[in-house]
């Protein structure tokens, strides 16, 4: 693709702009001042100007919007998922001085970007804690049913998973588990529900455990306040490739503390300095692919968490593999920051 023609300047007017889409056939244009992108404009843009009124002659910057999808350079594999989710056609990928360095096209990657699972791959959701973090949200809801926009965190989830041709959904409740039940019993849905109670808390493996006579294929494990932008075809693909009896989703996190660290040594002496010290680290998402051969290793009933399941495993002589995601892959609700800042990504209102 010439990406020349789909640049226009600040200065061009409406009527440049449609001849421009024309031209080269994307429906959409980037405004760009000394190579940097500011703005985009698709011919829905201008279609909606004209129609508040304005004129053919009038400067492109004044229909253009000024806060486009973008992705970076390393972040380009994400652009189709990005494409979907926002509904838009065509997707600049830019530099860090914010130059284009390509665009990516919708229609031109649907075939290539539209995975699916080949087979029903059954999701576990863990919707019973208690939700201590976002009290007191979670005095009156409990959080599975804590809403992100319109629609609570676990219906974002499933929605998700649907797009994988993902059908059935396990949702091991305990926690106002009456009020889960009603809401999701109430709503029209294309796949399967099925609740999974606890009689009391079992952590993440104890939970799973009390599926060991309905689940006999490799399934997805995740926790309630998570999403993940991923291709889980591929994660799953990979999983199956390495042998995993279990694969634990990781993400790039990185920190940088804004103060000097300072390392004590021996009589209070300073064995080493740091200043504002920068960490990168990879960290446990909560979303696991499983094999249910997992279960034979957990007692009937046994209080256990996952990270314990997985220590069993490796233990066995079984293999437990991580998969890497980027960072702003991962999309947490554990905590009120981060909550709003998944309603800010996900496009639903603080």
């Amino acid at each position: 693709m010439d990406i020349k023609k789909m640049i226009i300047s600040q200065e061009a007017t409406i009527l440049e702009a449609m001849q421009a889409i024309d031209d080269n056939s994307r429906k959409q244009l980037f405004v760009v001042k000394d190579e940097k992108l500011m703005a985009a404009i698709s011919d829905g843009d201008i279609r909606r100007w004209l129609l508040r009124g304005g004129s053919l002659e009038d400067k492109v910057c004044r229909a253009a919007n000024y806060h486009p999808q973008t992705v970076t350079e390393q972040e380009a594999g994400m652009a189709w998922e990005l494409m979907v989710k926002k509904e838009v056609d065509v997707i600049p990928v830019i530099d860090e001085s914010g130059r284009i360095r390509d665009v990516i096209c919708r229609k031109d990657t649907a075939s290539e970007h539209s995975p699916v699972f080949k087979e029903n791959v059954p999701v576990v959701i863990m919707a019973g804690g208690l939700g201590t973090r976002l009290y007191p949200y979670t005095k009156i809801l409990p959080k599975p049913l804590i809403p992100i926009g319109d629609i609570p965190i676990t219906e974002h989830i499933m929605n998700r998973f649907r797009r994988f041709g993902c059908r059935d959904f396990y949702l091991i409740v305990n926690h106002k588990k009456n009020m889960i039940k009603a809401y999701y019993n109430e709503i029209e849905k294309d796949y399967n529900i099925y609740f999974v109670e606890e009689e009391r808390p079992l952590g993440t493996g104890g939970g799973v455990r009390l599926l060991k006579e309905r689940l006999a294929s490799t399934f997805i494990l995740t926790n309630c306040d998570t999403l993940i932008e991923v291709d889980y075809t591929k994660i799953v693909a990979e999983h199956r490739k390495k042998g995993n009896a279990v694969t634990m989703i990781c993400s790039l996190k990185n920190f940088d503390i804004p103060y000097g660290v300072v390392e004590i040594g021996e009589n209070g002496s300073i064995a080493a300095m740091r200043e504002k010290p920068h960490y990168s680290f990879f960290t446990n998402t909560g979303t696991y692919i499983v094999e249910p051969k997992i279960m034979d290793d957990i007692g009937e009933n046994e209080e256990i968490g996952f990270p314990d399941v997985i220590r069993r495993v490796k233990e066995a002589g079984q293999n437990a593999g991580v998969y890497p995601v980027n960072e702003k892959a991962w999309l947490d609700m554990g905590q009120f920051d981060s909550m709003e800042e998944m309603k800010e990504r996900l496009g639903v209102g603080v």
